[in-house]
């Protein structure tokens, strides 16, 4: 196994425990728990000896560092897994009402946002989400990144509740993992392929109910077989490790080392960790349709914005089925439940009559957009009000609009690209890394959802 980065030392936790109970967990990291991992002290880290060259260059938002919009401040609450209890749904959606403009928006990892602060709410906001054990350590709040499976343990497939529950606590007991980028992601895949497909930087992928589990280095196709029980520590370790080879280059994520360097980390890695396997990652991520699922219930987010009485009618059917609701990267809600078969079709008819997405033929399926203008200075375009206006049938493949060419939040495997340029709004197909022959059509509402229409179809 990989050695801890020396002079380790936990960082205080606060309460609001993590369960295992179910497929996932439902909050935030408990004090209790007994779980830590080696770190950098503030002695010897990253930055020992002067400034390491990824100091103060990450802009990425949290709770505690709040990004200035064109529609006011903007805070992103990471939700390790997607989990959620109900009071702190409820802490959510005060939230938004107290400090911003009372929606909740969420994003491609899972997380929060909210938008529209007051430049001065921030202790206010620290304090309540504290409160909620959504904050369980200030040092690690933007390091908390952490996607997981949002079926799992649900429909057969592994529970991943122990891991995430142990990951969690491990990240917010080391001190190195507090110098992470904001950008820098774990996924925990209970082995459908799901979040694999996601270009985490650090992935887990359970193998069954065997005693074993995989380690993925960012994209690589190899992978390394590691003991279940040892899963959580050896991704903590691995991220250690990163941050190790990333000292020279500055780099926020694997995908950003230098070939040589991304070489010498898996190398590195695989020395200590286990064999290695060749498993390429999966090309396409699939999000969990809507509707039911056994004894779950799914719902999509018309492109991941809830009005506060959506998310309260959300929060109150999970806190009647189960008490828990799950975000997923694709900017859905599962409520794990169990919600008993009768009473599945009226919770769905509830959710659709409140403007979610429940069931695939939904026109919004596979719709998604950045928050565009006026929101963001450097959208070119209301990117979202456009989105709506070339709704039509559902497509095959998934459509992102984005407002300029920095594609927030745009999503992972194939999708139609929709780009606005001074020269008009740019569609192409991707499929993964690679981009077809782009068509541009220029200040013509009809021609656009026709050519979108087209390329999805």
């Amino acid at each position: 196994m990989l050695a801890a980065m020396p002079d380790s030392a936990p960082s205080p936790l606060s309460a609001g425990g993590v369960s295992p109970r179910s497929g996932l967990s439902t909050g935030g990291v408990s004090p209790r728990s007994g779980l830590s991992t080696g770190g950098v002290s503030p002695r010897s880290g990253p930055s020992a000896g002067g400034v390491s060259p990824r100091a103060g260059g990450d802009a990425c938002p949290g709770t505690l560092r709040l990004h200035r919009a064109d529609d006011g401040a903007l805070a992103r609450v990471r939700i390790p897994g997607g989990v959620l209890n109900p009071d702190q749904a409820d802490a959510l959606r005060a939230a938004a009402e107290r400090f911003g403009d009372g929606e909740l928006h969420l994003t491609s990892r899972g997380n929060v946002q909210l938008r529209g602060l007051g430049t001065e709410c921030g202790g206010e906001l620290a304090d309540l989400l504290t409160a909620a054990g959504l904050l369980p350590s200030a040092a690690h709040e933007r390091a908390r990144n952490i996607v997981a499976s949002p079926l799992a343990g649900l429909d057969g497939s592994p529970s991943l509740g122990p891991w995430l529950a142990e990951l969690d606590a491990l990240v917010c007991g080391s001190v190195a993992a507090a110098t992470l980028s904001g950008r820098f992601l774990f996924a925990l895949d209970d082995g459908r392929g799901d979040v694999d497909a996601l270009g985490a930087d650090v992935t887990l992928i359970a193998e069954g109910r065997s005693e074993s589990a995989l380690l993925r280095i960012g994209a690589a196709d190899e992978v390394f077989r590691v003991p279940a029980a040892e899963a959580p520590r050896a991704a903590l370790l691995a991220a250690e490790e990163f941050l190790r080879a990333a000292r020279d280059s500055g780099a926020w994520r694997v995908k950003d080392l230098p070939d040589d360097v991304r070489s010498e980390l898996a190398r590195t890695i695989g020395s200590a960790a286990g064999p290695a396997v060749h498993r390429p990652r999966p090309r396409t991520a699939t999000p969990p349709a809507p509707g039911p699922h056994g004894s779950a219930i799914t719902a999509g987010v018309p492109l991941g914005r809830l009005t506060s009485a959506q998310w309260r009618l959300l929060t109150e059917t999970a806190r009647r089925y189960g008490g828990e609701l799950r975000l997923t990267p694709w900017r859905g809600i599962v409520i794990p439940g169990p919600v008993p078969r009768p009473e599945a079709a009226e919770a769905l008819r509830t959710l659709s009559g409140s403007g979610l997405i429940t069931a695939p033929d939904s026109p919004w399926t596979g719709i998604g957009a950045c928050i565009g203008h006026p929101g963001c200075a450097k959208s070119l375009s209301d990117v979202r009000a456009e989105a709506g206006a070339a709704v039509g049938r559902p497509g095959r493949l998934p459509v992102y609009w984005s407002g300029c060419e920095r594609r927030c939040g745009h999503p992972h495997g194939e999708w139609i690209d929709v780009v606005v340029t001074p020269d008009g709004h740019r569609i192409s197909h991707v499929r993964g890394e690679h981009r077809g022959p782009p068509t541009t059509v220029r200040n013509d509402p009809a021609a656009l959802a026709a050519a979108v229409a087209e390329a999805r179809a």
